[in-house]
């Protein structure tokens, strides 16, 4: 079984350019239909149930916009 994980993008300092959501296994994210304040389209999740914290997206965030949380409960075993 797969570890569990939540991811959280912090919309304000994400530029848009999608790299987290092409470097995603599990396809939890995609490009969110509202833009932030600076008007680009930031990443948002769809699909958190299937977030299996592999920190994928968090290391191809050029902008250091994404926090990878691994839960409790979740085994690799």
């Amino acid at each position: 079984m797969a570890f569990k994980g939540r991811v959280e993008i912090d919309r304000e300092r994400c530029k848009g350019c999608h790299l987290c959501v092409r470097a995603c296994p599990t396809k939890v994210l995609a490009p969110s239909d509202s833009p932030n304040s600076w008007g680009y389209y930031p990443s948002n999740q769809v699909a958190q149930e299937k977030c299996i914290a592999c920190g994928n997206c968090f290391m191809v965030c050029p902008d250091v916009a994404i926090t990878v949380y691994k839960l409790e409960g979740g085994s690799d075993a």
